[in-house]
């Protein structure tokens, strides 16, 4: 622990992030239900706790100076982890619960159909979900755990590694017939991913053609480019683990060979450097089983 010189009120704090945004002692007092002589006497105290000067007082309002503004702004970080902690808190009194970033094809498709199957042997762990698409710095944020796709490429995290992702060329069955040959597909339109634009030079590669890469309408999620596959806008290039339904019913079918290993895989990812809690080891753990015992996400 730092000093507790260094620890200041959090009532002075909150004064100093009520008279930043709203930039007089009165409206601070207002929203803090305080006098405005209470939030004067609190400004003081915390710029004589550090030493520096914060607020600049001009007429009848006051100003930050530039080491409060930088001060301030780490202020409202702290106080938002720690409003953060409490909501956690009520939710699960327990301390259980599990803050996880997912991608939304791979949380909807393949963990949350799942998820309750962890909440029957792990009733004492409440999981809270939310989408974030790409790597992101876990200090400051109330996530535990994050799935990935990619590489091992997200600097000061751990990993589990889910699976090693195998993507088909499908097609709806009105589009085209089977292709007899790979270059074939240049002759239809293609969809493709935002992120992932490489990917049919990646399939034609694979197919003894290196060095193109064929153009194609672009999509932000899987979700809508399946779809208009499904509605014979195109060709596209999709994870079989999430087309399953899709090609068993025969809305969408494979246009030419079998799956093709993706450039990247599916991680779990948590902070090297946070301490050990029980819900991400319970969900760590039921994880490595549920993978296991899948063969969808265990390519041959």
């Amino acid at each position: 622990m730092l000093p507790r010189r260094y620890l200041p009120p959090i009532p002075a704090l909150m004064a100093l992030e009520a008279v930043a945004r709203l930039g007089t002692a009165s409206a601070a007092a207002d929203e803090l239900s305080l006098t405005q002589g209470a939030i004067s006497r609190a400004l003081q105290g915390l710029e004589g706790q550090l030493g520096v000067t914060l607020i600049r007082r001009e007429k009848q309002r006051l100003h930050l100076t530039p080491a409060g503004q930088d001060y301030v702004t780490e202020v409202r970080k702290a106080l938002n982890l720690l409003a953060s902690a409490s909501i956690t808190l009520r939710a699960n009194p327990t301390g259980g619960s599990l803050n996880l970033a997912i991608l939304p094809a791979f949380g909807m498709h393949w963990l949350a159909p799942r998820l309750a199957r962890f909440a029957q042997t792990h009733a004492e762990v409440t999981v809270n979900l939310s989408t974030r698409l790409r790597p992101f710095d876990f200090a400051g944020t109330a996530f535990d755990a994050a799935i990935h796709y990619g590489r091992q490429d997200w600097p000061g995290v751990d990993y589990l590694k889910l699976m090693e992702e195998e993507v088909i060329a499908v097609a709806a069955p009105g589009l085209c017939g089977a292709l007899a040959r790979a270059e074939d597909i240049l002759t239809q339109p293609l969809l493709q991913l935002e992120s992932r634009t490489g990917d049919w030079g990646r399939w034609l590669a694979h197919h003894g053609m290196p060095g193109l890469r064929p153009p194609g309408m672009l999509f932000d999620q899987f979700a809508t480019m399946i779809q208009g596959a499904i509605h014979g806008m195109g060709l596209a290039l999709v994870p079989t683990f999430l087309i399953q339904t899709e090609l068993a019913e025969g809305r969408l079918v494979p246009v030419h060979g079998g799956p093709v290993a993706a450039l990247g895989s599916y991680w779990l990812v948590w902070p090297r450097a946070a301490p050990a809690r029980g819900p991400l080891n319970s969900f760590r753990d039921w994880l490595r089983a549920e993978v296991a015992g899948d063969p969808v996400l265990r390519p041959a």
